[in-house]
This record gives structure tokens, C-alpha cells and sequence, in this order.
């Protein structure tokens, strides 16, 4: 993050989540709660009280902010107390609040088969198959360089993810068909001077920089719509569903965890929930009941003697 023009206590801030090594997103999150915090109490938040907290954390729950972005506020407010100021009374007065659980949205193979074949162009197809086909979050798909497609081992090595993780995913004969289009297709203009191994699979407009997630996201809705899918799915969607594609197909849940990059199985238990192939495959006590009953037949030999 920028560090150019900011007061004394936003530069300490910045320094203590570098020394975290927290990543940028993350950064501006907590920045972007502080300041939401100044505007409300109208100063400095090192001049805030305990009152303060309480007024504030009213605010955001008479204002229907959700439960996600209320959580994600109160978090940056309280890296800000308890590691920059060291105000561990006010960071005591911070909650948060339980969310809601609930099943991931996912679409059919069908709905799923839809929205490739009508996808705008071969990079959107590519792009959108790298998602279902091997799992991938959305920035993990922008982020892809030459380096990362191993072909000889048909892996493809995802790097410093969601919580500086590596882990390995599956490359597809299909998948590797698509990259290998769209390499021959690729615009190549911005690659002067950078090593072979080190260009970006989908470069963005900047030189040097990947293309954004908000474009992924563009071309994804643009696909759905075309593919008339009218559930509220998101990008994220091709994640779930590949997940759960995978466990009514029969696939161990220890493989899909290692595939999703999970720490715990009770993550990755939660597509159990939604995996409508295995869930319909269940026979209901209730049919059950309408079967006739088998009765033991009894035996014609008469007993012997005593």
C-alpha cells in the first residue's frame, strides 16, 4: 500500500500490517474501516472512546449493513486497537456476530454445459473452464503464469493463495487443449522483456499486471444470462459446483479437500448438503412404509421331540 501523504497513525497501521504480512486486499479493508469509523465519530479513532465503539457498532445494525461487511469492519477497527494502538479495552468492547449458514448455490452439469458452450469467446471459455474444470477461485484464475502448467505431470500448480498456500490441481486433456488455443491466440505485445516462464496466461490492459477479477466476473454473467440461467449464481458458483459435481460423481471428499485447498474436512463437508444427485438417491422412510412387509416364512417340519 501506498504510504504517501497519510497521517502519523495510518502510517503506523500500514506498518504493522507489513510487518504481518498481510496482503493488500486485506490492507485497504482495515484502512477503509478506520476511516468509516473517523467519519462517524468526526476525529481522530486514538481520541475514541468505549462509548464510541458501542454508538458505532449500533450504527452499522440500524443501518442494515450485513452481517459479512459489519464483521469485516469491526475486524479492521480491531487490528487497529489492539495492534497499533494497543487499546485493548476498546478492543475488548468489539463482537462479532454469528453468520447465517448457508448452502453454496451451484448449477447442474447441465446448466454448467450450457454456460461454456455459449461463453463469447475462446478466451472467456478458457477462463470460465479453468474455474469449473480444476476448482479455482476467481483471482487464482487471473493470476495463472506460463510456469504454473505443468503438462507432462497434468497439474497445474497454484501458488500463495488464500491463506499462502500452495497446492496442486488437476489439468485436463480438455483443459489443456483450451490453454493451448488461447496461447496461439493470446495478444503478445506487452510480453517485451519479461522471461517466457513469468507472462501472464491472461495479461490485462496494464503492462505487466494480470487481467482483474472484475473482468472474469463481467464475462461469467455475460455467459450466464446468454445461457439462460436465471438462478442467482455467482463466479464463485463454478467453484461450488465443481466441488459437488465431483462428490455425486463419487469422488473421495479427502481428494476434493486437498483439490479445494482446505484446511479442515468440515469445509468441504458442506457440499454434502447440496450434492442434489446423492441427496435424491436416498430412499425416504416413507417409501418404505408403502412396501409390503416380508414375513419370515414359518417351517412345515413339525419341531423334533423333546
Amino acid at each position: 500500500m501506498s504510504t504517501d501523504a497519510v497521517s502519523p497513525l495510518r502510517q503506523r497501521m500500514i506498518e504493522d500490517m507489513n510487518a504481518r504480512k498481510l496482503c493488500a486486499g486485506t490492507q485497504r479493508g482495515h484502512i477503509s474501516s478506520c476511516k468509516r469509523f473517523a467519519a462517524f465519530v468526526k476525529r481522530s479513532p486514538d481520541t475514541a472512546t468505549l462509548e464510541d465503539i458501542r454508538r458505532f457498532q449500533l450504527q452499522l445494525a440500524e443501518t442494515g449493513v450485513s452481517i459479512c461487511n459489519r464483521n469485516r469492519i469491526m475486524t479492521g477497527l480491531r487490528f487497529l486497537f489492539r495492534v497499533t494502538l494497543r487499546r485493548l479495552d476498546l478492543a475488548a468492547e468489539i463482537y462479532h456476530i454469528r453468520e447465517p449458514q448457508k448452502i453454496p448455490l451451484v448449477m447442474s452439469q447441465d446448466e454448467t454445459r450450457r454456460l461454456l458452450a455459449v461463453a463469447s469467446s475462446l478466451k472467456a471459455r478458457t477462463l470460465l473452464s479453468l474455474g469449473y474444470g480444476c476448482g479455482l477461485r476467481a483471482g487464482e484464475v487471473v493470476r495463472l503464469k506460463i510456469k504454473h502448467i505443468d503438462s507432462a505431470q497434468k497439474i497445474i500448480r497454484i501458488e500463495q493463495s488464500k491463506g499462502r498456500k500452495d497446492r496442486n490441481v488437476m489439468l485436463s486433456s480438455e483443459t489443456l487443449a483450451l490453454l493451448r488455443q488461447w496461447w496461439k491466440a493470446r495478444p503478445s505485445w506487452h510480453d517485451a522483456g519479461t522471461p517466457l516462464e513469468e507472462r501472464w496466461l491472461f495479461p490485462g490492459r496494464r503492462g505487466g499486471k494480470p487481467m482483474t477479477t472484475r473482468q472474469l466476473n463481467r464475462l461469467f454473467h455475460e455467459a450466464a444470462n446468454a445461457a439462460g440461467i436465471r438462478k442467482g449464481v455467482t463466479l464463485h458458483a463454478l467453484r461450488h459446483s465443481f466441488a459437488t459435481h465431483l462428490l455425486e460423481d463419487g469422488t473421495d471428499i479427502r481428494f476434493i479437500q486437498a483439490l479445494l485447498g482446505h484446511d479442515k474436512l468440515d469445509t468441504t463437508a458442506r457440499y454434502t448438503r447440496v450434492a442434489t444427485g446423492m441427496i435424491a438417491a436416498i430412499e425416504s422412510p416413507l417409501d418404505r412404509l408403502s412396501q409390503p412387509r416380508n414375513r419370515p416364512r414359518k417351517s412345515s417340519k413339525d419341531p423334533p421331540p423333546a
